[in-house]
């Protein structure tokens, strides 16, 4: 299946954090929180303006974003848990 995001929207992968800490102790499944970094997958062709014109979005598919804990929705395509978000819920590129 394709999807293709409308306007602002994004779709992300969410990127899984480490399962250790730095002094070795391994996290349980139960404690961990969802991971706020993802890579997004696709990306719709923007908002419209007033005037009617198309503003491009400042991320491409490809790039690492970090977005808030509670931002998106969840969503199963293909067999695959995605974020579907506006582009505002993003709160940067990592580079």
């Amino acid at each position: 299946m394709t999807f293709r995001p409308l306007h602002d929207r994004v779709v992300v992968r969410r990127i899984e954090g480490e399962e250790k800490t730095k002094g070795g102790i391994i996290i349980p499944d139960t404690a961990k929180e969802k991971p706020q970094e993802g890579e997004v997958v696709a990306v719709g062709p923007g908002a419209r303006d007033e005037a009617g014109r198309v503003n491009a979005l400042d991320v491409k598919a490809g790039d690492r974003v970090l977005f808030g804990k509670w931002s998106g929705t969840e969503v199963k395509i293909d067999g695959q848990d995605l974020l579907i978000m506006k582009e505002s819920d993003l709160l940067g590129v990592v580079a």
